[in-house]
């Protein structure tokens, strides 16, 4: 299956490349270190905005599900380095993450909506890019793993957005998402040389 034939997830503007399935495939250790790395972070993502805004309870309640999960894929992802003897390690990040962070707008309440909207562009992506590993990968087990992540990343992805619905009207988070979905998508036009989750 060419990613032209897989659905566009949600908002997401544009489907990953060939280019990024052939070099993910081609660099599967990689890719799972880089993974690690991933889950570890998304973890502290529900984390600090937790932090941040302790008295919003449903933001509270959501994300602390979300943590929690996080880091049980994060345990799962380091299961599978160390049953293929990659060690746990730095990677350089691709100017994906970066590049988002940078578009969330430093004032409240644009802050929160912008924060909770890249982190379920973020998912939305991940999700994307799960399945296609699942859908490719030439190892089964390593396939059937991604593929049981899937769920929770759509479910991720869902509850940030549902919790910027919560918060904000519904004009403002549609203009926003919009805005940030686009900027998202030209963040991974250029292929990152090398090969990450987000590349």
């Amino acid at each position: 299956m060419s990613s032209s034939a897989l659905p566009l997830i949600n908002t997401l503007k544009h489907p990953t490349s060939q280019a990024w399935i052939e070099q993910a495939l081609a660099n599967l250790d990689v890719i799972l270190l880089d993974h690690s790395h991933c889950e570890r972070k998304a973890a502290g993502v529900a984390l600090n905005l937790m932090f941040r805004y302790p008295s919003y309870s449903k933001l509270v309640r959501q994300l602390t599900v979300i943590a929690r999960e996080e880091l049980e894929h994060f345990e799962q992802v380091n299961q599978w380095l160390e049953r293929r003897s990659i060690p746990l390690g730095p990677l350089s990040s691709p100017p994906y993450g970066a590049g988002l962070k940078a578009q969330i707008r430093r004032n409240e309440p644009e802050r929160l909506l912008d924060s909770l909207l890249v982190a379920g562009l973020i998912e939305a992506r991940s999700h994307e890019r799960l399945g296609l590993l699942a859908t490719h990968c030439c190892d089964p087990s390593l396939a059937k793993f991604y593929h049981s992540l899937m769920a929770s990343e759509a479910r991720h992805y869902g509850v940030y957005w549902v919790l910027a619905d919560t918060y904000f009207e519904r004009v403002l988070v549609d203009q926003r998402l919009d805005e940030l979905a686009v900027k998202e998508s030209e963040l991974l036009v250029s292929l990152y040389p090398e090969p990450r989750i987000h590349s």
